[in-house]
């Protein structure tokens, strides 16, 4: 059999074919194959009819086709399903051989696996790939973590196939060891939750407070995605609005107000858990798509709860100009928490992860792919070091510019009753990172009187830890054992 392949897919599903066709596209002969194998045959037979791309019917006839480093690309679902099938390649594969996760696997078992498949001999990379099925034709956003001395194998494939912004620059680079590429990945999803449902709340306000029509709103969107919100999401919402059914009315009134999920949003706000570092806004967007899924029981409240009425008076061009300023801050917020969490996750992990790098990644060819990440590039170029991008000179002259019309708003639609979850987290998180007292200090009293969990004092250096006997009859002991 001739070694003719630069690089093997596993996984023939619309994105697993797409970037075969892209790889295809720049150059490179791609072995393929799929655990049903026919698909192998009608893929060969339609899509990839009169290109170079080489059909394998086993794992063993793919692995022979390939050059030296073997690069073994798995498209499958995130779970098991990658377990089995780097089982099934280990015995195929030689010291110095690449497996490489292009799924949505969740970091830590992408840090389990390259442990793992190193302690074989052998190299890993998890790599986020996002930009959905255009983006893999196209040129997607690439995040590689894994194996270090991987990277030089793959980086001229990667970087080709990529989507390219100012200057030609790749949206790929490697983004660390072990786990980093897939949890950059999740955080991308995570800020991806944010985004759609800060735009949807920004939609509710115009379709049920002011009462406007698709094709208005569609319109101001258009408007939007020439300024400072211009995005990738921004401009399919443009197009989703103005969109028909076959009876000539919006299709999107015609959906089904109950939201899918594939957990990487719940992955993202776990994670934040974990680490102690609040993504808020992530957590109101998965929220917000559970309470989506309680359809049955929203109908019924919907007819025994009462509130106010929805509609919102006053100058529309006006109220229109706050939406756009509460998504614009709010957007700033979701983007702050996820960068804080990447900080943490840097420290925990021990990751060197580059953010202004991230950001240029993410500038083209991915689903949150903006205008707006070139400025937090340009943040962290400045101050590669920054804490939040809060305390960027750009972004905090952009929050003073929209805070009024962002208060206004959220208070409108509480008054209203037109819920903004996402809206109102943000705000919430703004002025809880820039309030130099939180009323914490009852909290820590209340756990101190009924739990002994100590507190500390402001008269006295941090780390000093003091406990009171509330009652006077509660005794000295303190509880050591766990801190919530």
């Amino acid at each position: 059999m001739q070694t003719q392949a630069d690089i093997a897919l596993i996984g023939l599903a619309v994105m697993g074919q797409n970037l075969v066709l892209n790889m295809n596209d720049h150059g490179f002969t791609v072995a393929v194959f799929n655990r049903t194998v026919s698909k192998v045959d009608d893929f060969l037979a339609n899509e990839a009819k009169g290109t170079k791309i080489i059909g394998a019917h086993s794992l063993s006839e793919l692995v022979g086709y390939l050059k030296r480093p073997r690069r073994v690309m798995m498209l499958v679902k995130a779970g098991k399903a990658v377990d089995d099938l780097i089982e099934n390649l280990i015995p195929l594969l030689e010291p110095g051989d690449i497996i490489i996760d292009g799924g949505n696997s969740l970091f830590t078992d992408t840090i389990r696996r390259t442990q793992y498949v190193e302690s074989k001999g052998l190299l890993y990379i998890g790599t986020g790939v996002s930009g959905g099925e255009e983006g893999a034709r196209r040129g997607p956003s690439m995040m590689p973590g894994g194996s270090p001395q991987a990277w030089k194998h793959v980086k001229p494939i990667f970087q080709s196939i990529c989507a390219k912004v100012e200057n030609g620059a790749p949206c790929c680079d490697w983004v660390g060891d072990n786990g980093a590429g897939h949890f950059v990945k999740m955080i991308h999803n995570g800020i991806e939750y944010g985004d759609m449902q800060l735009i949807c709340e920004a939609y509710q306000l115009m379709s049920q407070g002011l009462e406007m029509e698709a094709d208005e709103i569609s319109s101001v969107f258009a408007e939007w995605n020439k300024g400072v919100l211009d995005s990738y999401l921004i401009e399919i919402t443009r197009d989703i609005l103005a969109y028909k059914d076959t009876d000539g009315e919006p299709l999107v009134e015609h959906i089904l107000d109950v939201a899918g999920q594939k957990g990487t949003g719940k992955w993202t706000v776990n994670t934040s858990l974990d680490i102690g570092m609040p993504v808020s806004l992530i957590a109101e967007a998965v929220f917000a798509r559970c309470v989506s899924a309680l359809k049955e029981e929203r109908m019924s409240a919907f007819r025994k709860l009462k509130g106010p009425r929805k509609k919102i008076s006053g100058d529309r061009k006006k109220i229109i100009e706050q939406i756009h300023s509460a998504l614009y801050a709010s957007k700033i917020i979701s983007y702050t928490q996820g960068y804080m969490l990447m900080r943490c996750a840097a420290q925990e992990y021990k990751w060197k992860l580059n953010f202004g790098d991230i950001a240029l990644m993410w500038r083209g060819g991915c689903i949150i792919r903006s205008v707006f990440l070139g400025k937090i590039k340009e943040a962290f170029d400045k101050k590669p070091k920054l804490k939040s991008l809060l305390l960027d000179d750009f972004f905090r002259a952009a929050i003073k510019e929209h805070q009024k019309n962002w208060r206004n708003i959220v208070a409108v639609a509480a008054k209203k009753g037109i819920p903004v979850p996402a809206f109102s987290t943000a705000l919430a998180f703004y002025d809880s990172y820039r309030c130099s007292h939180l009323p914490i200090n009852l909290l820590q009293a209340q756990r101190d009187y009924f739990g002994a969990h100590t507190y500390e004092r402001i008269d006295q250096p941090r780390g000093c830890f003091f406990h009171t006997n509330w009652t006077g009859h509660g005794g000295n002991t303190i509880s050591t054992s766990y801190n919530v």
